[in-house]
């Protein structure tokens, strides 16, 4: 399927299809289960990554000038756009990649790592990463996000806060990107030789080649039985994506989008 320019942070929607969102042009793009594309949301300025959290509230990482945390649905409104008394420009960093949980709150990447509370109150957590992609465990119990070569997980506590900082897995097909989670609790991390997958328990299990680099993907499809991934290529100014369908014996986790 055709993405155009620079989709990033897909999920899926309920009905089997996918949202991303596009860097380019600040919209979310619905794909419905058969590939046709509509827009389902608009002027979400420079929104990049999406998440939906288990009770189905959508949030997008917005990228631009006063870059912010927002909800999408059921109601549109900003979630976080300052850390410690300051505009969230002031991390520095691209905003990257999200998480929703089910308290209303959302994890993301920004150079390191933040959660952002139901109230918009943002703090920061780990020592010594480089941050990319971000996902929490089906339970919500253990957050993985990536640090170059390694896989780094912590332990969510009831309010949401992070403990017990370790290094989960070392990748052994380069640095990790965007990331999803199977049924079982497997762990998907998108790099640029394709989809590494890491077991529950921490082993690396192996590698899904794709034709090129890998930035995003999600499970969606008939009984979410389908991993997408968004594949990019061309320079960076003018990054284009597509987005290609691999069958699975393995099933996405049911209890939320992604």
């Amino acid at each position: 399927m055709a993405a155009g320019n620079v989709a990033d942070g897909i999920v899926g929607s309920p009905d089997g299809g996918l949202l991303i969102a596009q860097n380019d042009n600040s919209a979310v793009l619905k794909l419905d289960k058969d590939g046709k594309a509509s827009v389902a949301y608009k002027d979400t300025n420079t929104g990049g990554s999406l998440s939906m959290n288990s009770k189905g509230a959508l949030f997008v990482a917005e990228r631009a000038l006063n870059p912010a945390i927002w909800q999408l649905t059921p109601q549109r409104k900003v979630l976080a756009n300052s850390f410690q008394g300051d505009p969230m420009d002031c991390i520095g960093g691209v905003l990257n990649d999200l998480t929703a949980d089910s308290k209303g709150g959302a994890y993301f990447t920004m150079g390191g790592l933040f959660y952002a509370t139901p109230a918009g109150v943002v703090t920061r957590y780990g020592e010594n990463l480089r941050t990319n992609g971000v996902i929490l465990s089906p339970d919500e119990k253990t957050l993985y996000v990536t640090n170059g070569q390694t896989l780094v997980a912590f332990d969510v506590q009831a309010d949401g806060s992070l403990k017990n900082q370790r290094d989960f897995v070392t990748f052994q097909s380069g640095g990790g990107d965007g990331a999803t989670v199977d049924s079982a609790g497997r762990v998907y991390v998108t790099g640029q030789t394709g989809i590494q997958v890491v077991g529950a328990d921490g082993k690396y299990l192996g590698l899904i080649p794709t034709p090129r680099n890998v930035i995003s993907t999600a499970f969606s499809g008939p009984d979410k039985k389908t991993l997408y991934a968004v594949i990019s290529y061309g320079p960076r100014e003018s990054l284009q994506a597509e987005i290609i369908a691999i069958p699975m014996v393995a099933q996405g986790y049911k209890g939320r989008a992604k």
